[in-house]
């Protein structure tokens, strides 16, 4: 059973008794910015992984387990992974002295029987790092068995990429812990931006089967307006969603200069040639990344500024929010294949399939941002902070 640790004690207010030197909280609140910017490194590292190495295997091809990509994609979860542990020891090490328990990466919880002491944010994402590297051992048993691989849906792949997920919904979790503070709020936006990249990848998985449509699209089309309408409602703010639109477009093309030109220089670095008749296809990874999710974070805004100039809370508008944003997906992201793909043919009956994909998927996601939204919220909630 888990026991929630309140944060209320030695905050010297009236009738308060200060537990710990002002020393003590200072180095706690250094701890807390430093685990949560650490965690969110490693996520970026192996963003950054991903995207080399999906361009590697377009560009070049196969690869074995020991490549550059594949390091980026090991340290950053290992980076994010000890990271949450120094916290959950940090937390734990102030539980047990009798000290306030840090407020750091959201509500503490007892877990292995009251052993620890973990933020759950924390215990989120080193659960997923620490998933990762144990895929980590069966994606080295699979190319042990079967040599080269040059597909994303592999059963260790797919393990890899939903243990990655878990790593950045943990980010999201510490960050939301934070949101009263500049650098929370601006973490929270990235960790955002990078779960809504990555999010619909291991659907890839479900390509094995015989869909109508691209899962990783309807993925797309899914999560990206439930993750964009959640970060606002979190943030709370006007121009939230807006700055996670900003944010994407900034990261789609730092990933859309970086990833075939790491593929290019490491394939020359170690001797190997790229692919013959390679076609001038856009960047793999940062092309599935919704190019349109600056457009939906602005109607996300109308939507939101349309509630409150009809004196109407903004979240009982979420379900007509997440059609609109889902809709506008649904219309972008054959429309963004259209406009950067020279080769792509996308015929009028699959484009108003996902189109309309955008209608009962965007109603999913605006019941589900409010339902999570209310979930980090309550984490960490503002009259605690």
């Amino acid at each position: 059973m888990s026991t929630s640790i309140p944060f209320d004690a030695a905050r010297g207010g009236e009738g308060s008794v200060r537990t710990r030197p002002i020393a003590v909280a200072d180095a706690t609140g250094t701890a807390a910015r430093a685990g949560a910017w650490v965690v969110l490194l490693g996520v970026i590292v192996t963003t950054v992984g991903t995207s080399w190495d999906i361009q590697w295997h377009n560009d070049v091809g196969p690869d074995t387990f020991f490549t550059l990509p594949h390091l980026f994609l090991y340290s950053g979860s290992a980076i994010s992974g000890f990271a949450s542990l120094a916290l959950v020891v940090l937390t734990t090490s102030a539980q047990r002295a009798g000290r306030e328990t840090p407020r750091a990466g959201g509500t503490p919880i007892r877990v292995f029987g009251g052993t620890l002491t973990a933020p759950i944010g924390y215990m989120v994402s080193g659960a997923g790092a620490a998933l990762f590297l144990l895929y980590g051992l069966f994606d080295l048993e699979w190319h042990s068995i079967y040599g080269f691989d040059a597909v994303l849906n592999t059963p260790s792949h797919v393990a890899l990429f939903l243990s990655i997920s878990t790593t950045m919904i943990g980010s999201i979790i510490v960050f939301s812990a934070h949101r009263d503070e500049l650098w929370g709020r601006i973490g929270l936006v990235f960790a955002i931006v990078l779960l809504i990249s990555y999010a619909p990848i291991p659907a890839d998985g479900l390509n094995n089967l015989r869909l109508p449509v691209d899962a990783m699209v309807a993925a797309t089309v899914l999560f990206a307006p439930m993750l964009l309408i959640m970060g606002a409602v979190v943030l709370g703010r006007a121009g939230s969603a807006l700055a996670i639109g900003v944010a994407m477009s900034v990261t789609q093309g730092l990933l859309w200069w970086f990833s075939p030109w790491a593929a290019h220089v490491y394939a020359s670095a170690v001797g190997l040639p790229l692919r013959d008749g390679l076609l001038p296809l856009p960047p793999s990874f940062p092309s599935i990344m919704p190019m349109f999710l600056i457009v939906a974070a602005v109607a996300v805004e109308g939507m939101f500024a349309l509630a409150r100039a009809r004196n109407l809370d903004p979240h009982r508008t979420l379900l007509a929010t997440g059609v609109v944003a889902g809709v506008i997906l649904g219309v972008g992201l054959p429309l963004q294949t259209i406009l950067t793909d020279p080769i792509a043919h996308i015929g009028a009956s699959m484009f108003t399939i996902i189109a309309v994909l955008g209608i009962p998927f965007g109603l999913a996601a605006g019941f589900l941002s409010g339902r999570f939204a209310a979930m980090l919220r309550t984490l960490a909630p503002r009259e605690n902070l």
